[in-house]
């Protein structure tokens, strides 16, 4: 098996699809629920902070969840794709079209088009940065972070595409996996190698911020 391809579905997804196919608005809701930190998770991650200033993260899902009561019928013709990773292909539409309205970004239809190539790419750079500098906080770490600040973007930039979005969906979004290596459209072991290797390199790049990189994922 290549790298490219992805693990197969489950025998307890294909249970979930068929009872979605049942009750379409029940188990959408059902599911939506159950993900419904991790779906704020990702929100927290990825949206843009002046558009954090102008959208509540709980309209941004609501928003989300319409647009996938909507979308259903399209789910059942992917492939090597769990209900929660369309679900959260959904959000991540969504923040997409929120940038749009409240920024004005031009980007590209990540339901249509999700890949580490396109702008999404870039952003997530500038949201690990955020993230992992949110802990310098007090006056007299200002000029820590600003050093701080280029020294990581420099880091991060210098990753492959790839690993970029692996630790942001590993270390970040928490996703398992088996869940990345379907985002990703890789074997699960290729998902595992590149984490530890973009962990690790960004370690050995900023040492003064392995603390921040020390949170224990779950395999």
């Amino acid at each position: 098996m290549s790298e490219s391809e992805p693990t197969p579905i489950s025998a307890e997804e294909v249970q979930l699809r068929e009872r979605l196919q049942a009750s379409p608005e029940a188990v959408l809701a059902e599911e939506f629920t159950r993900h419904h930190a991790r779906f704020r998770r990702l929100v927290a991650f990825r949206l843009d902070p002046m558009a954090a200033t102008r959208v509540d993260p709980d309209d941004v899902l609501q928003e989300a969840w319409l647009a996938a009561a909507q979308r259903i019928p399209s789910f059942f013709t992917t492939e090597g794709m769990t209900f929660f990773v369309w679900l959260r292909l959904i959000v991540l539409q969504t923040i997409v079209d929120v940038h749009r309205r409240h920024l004005g970004a031009k980007m590209r239809d990540a339901f249509r088009e999700v890949s580490i190539e396109n702008d999404f790419s870039r952003d997530t750079s500038h949201a690990i940065a955020r993230q992992l500098l949110g802990g310098f906080t007090s006056p007299s770490e200002a000029l820590m972070k600003a050093e701080t600040a280029r020294k990581l973007e420099e880091a991060i930039e210098s990753m492959e595409p790839i690993d970029r979005e692996i630790l942001a969906l590993r270390h970040f979004e928490e996703l398992t996996n088996n869940e990345v290596s379907q985002v990703l459209s890789i074997q699960v072991k290729a998902a595992s190698i590149r984490y530890i290797r973009a962990l690790k390199r960004l370690k050995e790049s900023l040492g003064s911020l392995s603390a921040f990189l020390e949170r224990p994922r779950d395999a």
